[in-house]
């Protein structure tokens, strides 16, 4: 049951746009493309994405201008140890907002936003772990971290990999596992004060890559997980459930040699 984490979905007002921010600054380019009824999804990442690696999923529904709430809080693409400052100076000199350079996050990450407002974090990692600029985690926040880590450690079965814990908020790191190190993480940041978060539109959901998507949906549903979309009302093609702090994440089967990455 411990699935890859297949993609994170975003949707954005723009998709021209969009695609043209992802594939000039990030070097992303064009997976796969699906054209509905009134919307647009495109898969986007590294030329070279392991197997194991993370996507990217652009949404855009036609007339509408996504807002971005609280509940989600980025996601962070990887660039080689020791050149973070070379890179952010690269995006700098293409014409990216200077959102928070490196120096104001003492010298260890930096953040700049795409054109509708979702954070993107640049985090250093050995380039053995990944692709340039390949995902290398999406981070969520939760209200209940305990609550949140059993989601995650019971049901999905991930293990916790890491964690951080200040003054007045904790992060906490699961993964897959024996995950690739090229794989994605999810990052569970927990604010001490009691705050509340509000979902917005602007973030979609998570996707897990499984590999019985009947059999691990009941295995969820023993498990005592939400069910929000079952495998039946979308053609048993997918499925949807929900964290406690409501993330909604996907489940989906994934044929990576296939013409199309899209079941539909």
């Amino acid at each position: 049951m411990d699935g890859t984490l297949d993609h994170t979905m975003i949707r954005v007002a723009d998709l021209e746009e969009s695609l043209d921010w992802y594939e000039t600054h990030l070097e992303y380019e064009e997976k796969d493309r699906f054209e509905g009824d009134g919307f647009t999804i495109v898969y986007l990442g590294p030329e070279d994405v392991h197997e194991e690696g993370a996507m990217l999923e652009l949404t855009h529904n036609e007339g509408e201008t996504p807002e971005v709430g609280d509940a989600w809080g980025h996601i962070a693409v990887r660039v080689p140890e020791g050149e973070l400052e070379d890179y952010y100076q690269q995006l700098m000199d293409q014409g990216v907002e200077d959102y928070r350079d490196p120096e104001s996050c003492g010298g260890r990450y930096a953040f700049v936003i795409d054109p509708d407002g979702h954070e993107i974090e640049i985090v250093q990692r050995d380039p053995e772990e990944g692709a340039l600029w390949s995902i290398d985690h999406t981070m969520i926040r939760v209200e209940d971290a305990d609550e949140a880590l059993g989601f995650w450690t019971r049901k999905f079965e991930y293990d916790e990999v890491g964690r951080w814990e200040a003054d007045t908020f904790a992060n906490y790191f699961v993964e897959p596992r024996d995950a690739a190190p090229e794989a994605m993480a999810v990052e569970l940041t927990y604010n001490y004060d009691g705050r509340t978060y509000e979902q917005g539109d602007a973030w979609g959901h998570l996707c897990v890559r499984v590999d019985d998507l009947e059999t691990d949906w009941e295995t969820l549903l023993e498990r005592e997980a939400d069910d929000y979309r079952d495998p039946e009302s979308n053609d048993n093609m997918y499925a949807f459930t929900k964290d406690p702090d409501g993330h909604e994440i996907e489940l989906i089967e994934r044929d990576l040699e296939a013409d199309s990455l899209f079941p539909f």
